[in-house]
């Protein structure tokens, strides 16, 4: 059985620890590879290596970091097929997605390669007599990614384009799920001419966790995942002194208002809650309808749910893939088959599907419940999958209410074709990414991703001018040349005399 390892130093390690997890291929529901779960030891001999390359590579010019990372772009690009089949054979989701997930990807490495404008410094001259100022950014040092299983090649290209553009080096936890994409990111890197030691992957579970957060010479860390884990993740960081971004769960809601075009609003509630498995912490999890769309509207996503292919990832007829394990998909279909004793209408049930020649797979069909009440576990809970909840408003303020009423903000969308509503909706709800009918608002490269509340724990978003904010930090330098005197023969005269009070700026 292939067993996926570290990566330290620029070479594969296979680690100290006897111990390893399965790696399944969703769609058959057969353990196909193993993962190593790293040490304290494998932990410690990759914070190791960093820490060396980091002497160096803190100190590499703009031009040869962003040389290099024009290489990777083009590798991603010429590789971007296999990388897909990577994330298809353990993630499950089909390869459209998968293409889709490495194209987000490398927009980060795209907004990496222009670095050189983006850590630009200020300067003031003659702010006092003589006297320059400066502020310029500095890298931080070793720094880490703790990344989810759904995205395993673009989450991880969020965080370390663009923190070893700015002069950090990187160590990766990659989800142990799926750990094969990411291991092949950081091949191709080193093929590009990242030098060893730069980026490094441990893999494991909490251990490798642990250790991350615990160990003094990991100055920040990036985490995306469940809020649990996201609170647990900045809890421990700070207890240790660094820096966190810490990306936690999501309910997003879509609100429809009676002007919407409802085909249109269907449509794209079918992508948005059940592309990608609804393994996203952008899908869309509650239809909110106002007024007397509610009918109509359920109407026209239950008949499209039904007619939607459900398959292995691999097979281009597939429009929606497994999910990641056989537990989850357990656990996904309970929130079903609990529904109607909870208050809720089951409008599509599609626990009991099989698929066949794939009947072991992860395999669960979509869901639509109605008229959930907000008490509802479906309604209070992350699902993590192909469940769609519809709640009904009356009007658009007991809609906003009960958007602003959820304990995440991470994403939420509004569907009219009034400019004032959604004006009103987009200064008036607390999420921190607001699509106006555009269902799933993932923000370009050159923005920043993150919510608000229990979505996201931390002061910065990541990626965009957030993402190279975090992985810097700011310096100001206060100058003064005391000119030689003319007719002192190049000497430097003699300035100033004691003063004691405060700096002046005279």
């Amino acid at each position: 059985m292939k067993t996926i390892t570290h990566w330290i130093g620029g070479k594969p390690v296979e680690g100290t620890s006897d111990r390893y997890g399965p790696v399944y291929n969703p769609a058959t529901g057969e353990q196909e590879k193993q993962v190593a779960f790293a040490s304290v030891e494998d932990v410690d001999a990759a914070v190791a290596a960093a820490s060396q390359a980091y002497e160096s590579w803190s100190q590499v010019s703009l031009a040869k970091r962003t040389g290099i990372l024009f290489k990777y772009r083009e590798l991603l690009d010429a590789r971007r097929d296999e990388i897909a089949e990577l994330i298809t054979a353990e993630h499950g989701k089909v390869h459209s997605d998968a293409l889709g997930e490495v194209a987000r990807g490398m927009e980060i490495v795209e907004l990496a390669c222009g670095i050189a404008e983006k850590l630009k410094g200020e300067l003031s001259t003659q702010v006092s007599g003589g006297v320059d100022v400066s502020s310029i950014r500095q890298p931080l040092g070793v720094v880490a990614g703790i990344t989810p299983f759904n995205f395993p090649a673009m989450v991880p290209m969020w965080m370390f384009p663009l923190a070893i553009a700015c002069g950090n080096t990187f160590v990766l936890k990659p989800s142990e799920k799926d750990p094969s994409t990411s291991f092949r990111l950081v091949e191709l890197a080193s093929e590009a001419g990242l030098p060893d030691g730069v980026l490094n992957i441990v893999q494991g579970d909490k251990v490798a966790v642990d250790r991350i957060l615990e160990h003094p010479d990991v100055v920040a860390v990036s985490f995306v995942g469940s809020t649990p884990i996201a609170r647990y993740i900045q809890a421990r960081a700070i207890e240790h002194g660094k820096r966190v971004q810490a990306l936690g769960g999501a309910k997003n809601h879509m609100l429809v208002l009676p002007d919407a075009d409802l085909d249109y609003a269907a449509d794209q509630a079918i992508n948005a809650a059940y592309g990608s498995a609804g393994e996203r912490c952008m899908a869309v999890s509650v239809v909110v309808a106002v007024g007397d769309t509610g009918d109509a509207l359920v109407g026209k996503i239950a008949e499209r749910a039904k007619n939607l292919v459900i398959g292995p990832g691999n097979d281009p007829a597939s429009e929606m893939g497994p999910l990641i394990t056989g537990e989850h998909r357990d656990k996904v279909a309970s929130y079903v088959t609990g529904a109607a004793a909870q208050g809720a209408e089951v409008v599509v049930d599609g626990t009991g599907l099989t698929v066949e020649g794939h009947e072991n797979g992860f395999f669960v069909g979509v869901s639509l419940l109605d008229k959930v009440p907000v008490t509802a576990d479906a309604y209070k809970d992350e699902i993590f999958g192909p469940v769609l909840c519809v709640v009904r408003a009356e009007t658009y303020d007991e809609a906003i209410k009960l958007i602003n009423s959820s304990r995440w903000g991470n994403g939420t969308a509004i569907f009219t074709r009034d400019g004032g509503a959604a004006r009103r909706f987009q200064l008036e709800v607390q999420a921190g990414m607001v699509g106006v009918n555009v269902p799933i608002p993932v923000p370009v490269g050159y923005h920043s991703f993150g919510g608000w509340k229990e979505s996201l724990f931390g002061d910065h978003h990541i990626y965009g001018n957030d993402g190279i904010h975090f992985y810097t930090r700011g310096k100001v330098v206060t100058t003064r040349w005391p000119d030689p005197s003319p007719t002192s023969g190049g000497e430097t005269p003699t300035e100033g005399g004691i003063n004691l009070g405060f700096p002046s700026h005279n």
